[in-house]
């Protein structure tokens, strides 16, 4: 938001999801966050990157954000070893021909939002066998 941080991302792997879990939502302050993944080999900070603080929740997530301006940037299991981060799709300044293909963790979803597409619903993470 503020523009002291910058990232490149090479390529955008094809998975996209609209995350409704509480820890999403209070972060972004907002229904639901939509996160969009990328290999670790293809994400680079340009710019500020001295200037992401992290949280580390209970679950032992990490959430990265702007120290100056509060903007998620990235989300990043407990998994050291992963080969993907997760990002924030707001964050970025130009359009991308993807479109998220979930909605995750259905199961924490607030009352007043109703999802109203035909995207696949799950009760958890896309482990979860169960769709809604």
């Amino acid at each position: 938001m503020c523009g002291s941080i910058a990232y490149e991302v090479d390529k955008i792997e094809s998975r996209m999801a609209h995350c409704h879990c509480s820890m999403c939502r209070k972060f972004h302050g907002s229904a639901f966050s939509t996160f969009g993944e990328v290999k670790v080999d293809n994400f680079r900070w340009i710019k500020g990157e001295e200037l992401l603080a992290s949280y580390k929740a209970n679950n032992e997530t990490v959430r990265r954000f702007c120290k100056v301006c509060g903007s998620s940037m990235t989300f990043a299991t407990s998994d050291d070893a992963s080969e993907l981060i997760e990002f924030s799709l707001g964050t970025l300044d130009s359009e991308v021909d993807l479109h998220p293909d979930a909605h995750v963790h259905i199961k924490s979803k607030v009352s007043w939002c109703e999802i109203c597409d035909d995207l696949p619903q799950y009760k958890a993470d896309r482990n979860d066998t169960k769709e809604v």
